[in-house]
């Protein structure tokens, strides 16, 4: 698959779309996913569709989150050039992409094989590169390259992950979906002391759930 010029026209009406009807107002996330071609992580079967507000299958039983889901976490994180972000839950990597396109230095984590061979394919094809890419237990995070300015959780997790609380540096923000399977809640958590965070709820969604323990 290219990018074509129809492929452009899309993001375009899809971006105003963000803008107009979900709100969206950061420039620079609407920027990266106006730049960012969506329809390249998905099979061929969905390419017409890739650019309406929708979620799609991909490998391992998960899917591709909603443009708007993109791009209201990613919104919620207040990206800024040269942080460093750890993302839980690569999938096939568009989230990942779009941190990328954002100038962010990202460190990501996928549990299942699949994607994460498929994502890192995918974004080495588009000359996208973060900084580390894993295949492992995103419950843990990467203790090595922390502390975080920021952390996306692109997966619904029953309880908090207390590892990844402690990856973030104070003052950084984490943005995840908590709750049973059929409906999660969006949060914020800002770490203002290293036992204390700022907690900020955002509405319900559905994800698909966070597992422990990696996918050999």
């Amino acid at each position: 698959m290219q990018d074509s010029f129809v492929h452009k026209g899309k993001r375009k009406i899809l971006v105003e779309y963000l803008r107009v009807k979900i709100g969206i107002s950061d420039e620079n996330v609407l920027k990266a996913i106006n730049e960012v071609p969506r329809h390249l992580f998905l099979e061929s079967v969905f390419e017409d569709f890739a650019y309406e507000d929708r979620a799609f299958p991909i490998a391992a039983n998960q899917t591709i989150s909603h443009p708007s889901t993109v791009a209201e976490q990613t919104e919620l994180l207040e990206v800024q050039e040269k942080e460093k972000i750890l993302e839980i839950g690569t999938g096939c990597g568009y989230q990942t992409a779009v941190l990328v396109t954002m100038n962010a230095f990202v460190y990501t984590v996928e549990r299942q094989k699949d994607l994460h061979d498929f994502a890192q394919k995918k974004l080495r094809e588009m000359h996208l590169r973060p900084k580390f890419q894993s295949f492992g237990d995103g419950f843990l995070g990467l203790p090595t390259f922390a502390p975080f300015d920021k952390i996306l959780v692109t997966c619904g997790a029953e309880i908090l992950p207390i590892e990844l609380l402690k990856q973030l540096k104070i003052g950084g923000k984490m943005v995840i979906p908590m709750g049973k399977t059929d409906e999660q809640i969006l949060y914020r958590f800002t770490k203002i002391s290293e036992k204390e965070f700022e907690k900020e709820e955002f509405g319900a969604y559905k994800f698909v759930p966070m597992l422990q323990d990696r996918n050999k």
